[in-house]
């Protein structure tokens, strides 16, 4: 008997995944807008299917190499756009949104920068990366459903601002110390020795040089 999504053409969990991320820019509308509410409920709907997915994806062993890449990339233009568009409309300060977006780009240029170097490395999360990560959900759903309902949360929401920039600021440093880590014990490594044929062939070939060169003079 065939197991569900087995043979199937399409990746159910990566149509989710691609559907959270076509809910970016409506986040981004209803926010310009100002409808909050409505912005909260979008923002909602996005954290469920980023559960759904994550958990089809394991359930039935949807895994794929194009989700591992599209999860992390649709959780961090959302999250990313919303701070941007927050910070912009003044319901966030300045400085949360560029410790945001710069710990972000700080990630990626490190990984594109070992990449070109020739030494790529994998940059698992670290377990305060989970934390600032939660944080910053949290935030933007507080924010949100703090401004579409009137609650009077402003204090509660002055609190978690300085947690969520306190975590993002460490999760940078620490992010960009193991990888300065990695890449120096990765410089301090011994080059590999010559395999045994390609050892053989170099032998073969300074042999053949110094012949043409005995038979030359």
């Amino acid at each position: 008997m065939r197991r569900l999504g087995e043979g199937q053409d399409v990746n159910i969990p990566n149509i989710i995944t691609v559907f959270r991320i076509f809910l970016v820019p409506v986040v981004v509308w209803l926010i310009i807008s100002d409808q909050m509410q409505w912005a909260f409920f979008v923002f909602a709907l996005a954290g469920i299917t980023d559960g759904l997915d994550g958990y089809l994806a394991k359930r039935f062993g949807w895994t794929t190499e194009l989700g591992a890449y599209l999860d992390p990339l649709a959780d961090k233009l959302l999250l990313v756009s919303i701070f941007v568009v927050l910070g912009l409309a003044g319901h966030l300060p300045v400085w949360l949104v560029i410790a945001v977006v710069s710990r972000d780009v700080l990630i990626v240029g490190a990984v594109l920068l070992s990449w070109i170097l020739g030494r790529p490395l994998e940059m698992r999360p670290l377990l305060i990366s989970k934390a600032n990560t939660v944080c910053q959900i949290m935030l933007a759903a507080l924010v949100l459903v703090d401004l579409g309902l009137a609650l009077g949360w402003e204090a509660l929401t002055a609190q978690l601002i300085w947690v969520t920039g306190t975590l993002t600021i460490l999760s940078a440093a620490l992010y960009l110390q193991t990888w300065l880590r990695q890449m120096s014990e990765l410089e301090s490594e011994p080059e590999p020795a010559p395999r045994p044929a390609y050892r053989a062939e170099r032998e073969k070939t300074a042999q053949r040089r110094t012949k043409e060169q005995a038979t030359g003079s």
